[in-house]
């Protein structure tokens, strides 16, 4: 299993690192033959929201096959919007069978390409309003963490990413193997305040 998480300049830290810590976690304490890959539109260094700057693994180019792809959100998704390569890229995966996973913002890049008309999904709360206007008729869920319609899952604001991604190992694997990686990463969110 290839799995491909999408670096943009702009992505929320979060969005993407902690999808990527669950999964190559999952990966790396699995027997199951299991890639986790960043993938960007060149080679060189993408700046996050913040001003983390990280090297993808792979471009575009020589990506090859995935199975699944994870798109985060952050300011940088305002930019995909309306791009029609975007569009067409993302089209092209989900039409060949690629699990699509958004994290905050990165729905709203699915829903500007058509992928989430008539389907339940969700957002970063300041966003809910924008998910429901890009497409048509997405029955926006403002109060999920993460919704799995099928091919396609989307989890809410930052954090929610970690949810998502856990829930991708149970889907994938198994609860068992959830468990396993949430107690790996320490994962156990009992917010101070």
């Amino acid at each position: 299993m290839r799995i491909a998480i999408h670096l943009f300049d702009g992505a929320e830290e979060l969005d993407w690192a902690g999808p990527w810590e669950v999964l190559a976690y999952w990966a790396e304490a699995s027997d199951d033959d299991i890639e986790v890959v960043t993938v960007a539109d060149g080679p060189d260094p993408v700046r996050c929201a913040k001003g983390l700057r990280v090297l993808p693994d792979r471009t575009w180019d020589d990506l090859g096959e995935v199975d699944v792809l994870v798109y985060p959100g952050g300011r940088g998704t305002r930019r995909h919007l309306g791009d029609e390569a975007i569009r067409t890229r993302l089209r092209d995966l989900h039409d060949r069978g690629v699990l699509l996973v958004s994290v905050c913002t990165g729905s709203l890049v699915l829903a500007d390409a058509g992928l989430l008309d008539g389907r339940p999904a969700t957002t970063h709360w300041r966003a809910v309003e924008l998910l429901g206007e890009l497409g048509r008729e997405v029955s926006v869920q403002p109060d999920e963490r993460f919704v799995d319609d099928g091919d396609i899952i989307t989890a809410a604001g930052v954090s929610a990413g970690i949810d998502a991604a856990l829930h991708l190992v149970a889907r994938l694997a198994s609860a068992d193997t959830a468990r396993a990686v949430r107690r790996g990463i320490q994962y156990d969110p009992q917010p101070p305040v």
